[in-house]
């Protein structure tokens, strides 16, 4: 795919299982719902790819969520709030996790090329270790294990800081940068990887930008389902990626495309 590529970082839910990155949103709605105050997918699609206490933090201080958790609760979402409420989504998110952990198309088999060339695979995720630890095992047996896995709170800051991507990096002993690729649907993803110095790739049909399972996308009308998916891309270009696909299955053209090294 290309002589100078040393190793690629991908995203999970929505970049390689989980298309339309369902399970987080499932997870959070069910988590405000029951905390009394609800939310809507797209509330909760927001500030999708952070590290889930920081994106329960990120809710929390939307104005419409601020205003009526302060409603309901006389005051303010305190560090004791948010403490609570990532204590009761780590069920939550493994099990829809579970029920979301198929492989994107593509993906064991663009991962099989790429090992094949001798490129390093790592990953990382906004789920904890807690989290991934059902997903792990479903992907192995679909024929996905990267060689590193950084989750949340494994490192200083989440994204978009760089130090889960240099975390992989260091793990995987793949230098320099520049030699790099990030793949992820979430803007925050992309800034993850500019700020880590690497090439980034984004993805737009099958992640958080459309938000549509496979079969749901498939049954727009193309019309719609082709502006969904060129929305996705143009916030994604926005965030700075140095390309957009549609899906996984797209990235060795991309590779091709970027002068890696």
């Amino acid at each position: 795919m290309h002589p100078g590529l040393k190793a690629i970082v991908f995203d999970w839910a929505g970049t390689m299982i989980d298309f339309g990155s369902r399970a987080p949103v499932v997870a959070l709605c069910r988590l405000f719902e029951e905390a009394g105050v609800p939310v809507s997918e797209a509330e909760a699609r927001a500030d999708m790819g952070m590290a889930k206490r920081d994106h329960i933090r990120a809710l929390l201080a939307a104005p419409r969520v601020s205003r009526a958790w302060a409603e309901l609760h006389g005051g303010a979402a305190g560090e004791a709030d948010i403490d609570a409420l990532f204590a009761r989504i780590a069920p939550m998110m493994r099990e829809s996790a579970r029920d979301c952990a198929e492989l994107i198309p593509g993906a064991a088999e663009i991962v099989g090329q790429l090992r094949g060339q001798g490129v390093a695979i790592g990953s990382c995720t906004g789920y904890t270790r807690e989290m991934m630890a059902d997903i792990l095992p479903l992907a192995a047996e679909q024929g996905y294990a990267p060689d590193a896995l950084v989750c949340a709170g494994e490192t200083a800051e989440g994204r978009p800081s760089p130090l889960m991507l240099w975390k992989n990096l260091v793990e995987l002993g793949a230098w320099p940068a520049s030699a790099c690729v990030k793949v992820d649907d979430a803007p925050v993803g992309i800034a993850e990887g500019l700020a880590a110095g690497v090439w980034t790739v984004g993805v737009t049909a099958s992640g958080n930008g459309v938000g549509l399972s496979r079969e749901a996308l498939a049954a727009l009308a193309p019309e719609d389902r082709n502006e969904r998916i060129a929305r996705a891309g143009k916030t994604l270009r926005e965030a700075g990626a140095h390309i957009v696909i549609d899906t996984i299955a797209d990235l060795p053209e991309a590779l091709r495309a970027l002068p890696i090294g």
